[in-house]
């Protein structure tokens, strides 16, 4: 009897120590993230979040046909807040000259990212959408 107390003591003592690792840890996992919020032909609404550590110093976006080799428009944010807490913002799009611009009612593959000074992705979100 002894040893399944002790045992199940261990137990429970191993899987509270894992669920304080695991509380404390997903912040830090969910800190660099970015998502589409709102597409439209001239702009794309993004939510983000990221750390200082991160070395983010803009937001990209390139919008296009879905099976195009290359977006017909593009834009940056270079003014973001890495302060870990959660940040909204607009970017405003211009047009790339390959193709015809984004417009209403068209399906659009839309790409954003979290971007370091060499434009290497932190973080990214890539959709397929209809524009409004």
């Amino acid at each position: 009897m002894a040893t399944i107390r002790n045992s199940l003591r261990a137990t429970l003592v191993s899987a509270a120590a894992a669920t304080a690792v695991i509380a404390t840890a997903a912040p830090a996992f969910a800190a660099n993230s970015i998502d589409v919020t709102g597409i439209g032909p001239a702009n794309v609404g993004v939510d983000y979040s990221c750390d200082a550590s991160a070395g983010v110093v803009a937001i990209k976006v390139m919008v296009g046909e879905p099976q195009a080799d290359s977006p017909s428009a593009t834009g940056a944010q270079n003014s973001v807040t890495c302060d870990g807490s959660n940040q909204s913002t607009v970017v405003v799009l211009t047009g790339t000259g390959q193709g015809a611009p984004p417009a209403a009612g068209q399906t659009v593959q839309v790409r954003v990212a979290l971007v370091d000074q060499t434009d290497t992705v932190i973080s990214g979100q890539n959709k397929v959408v209809s524009l409004a």
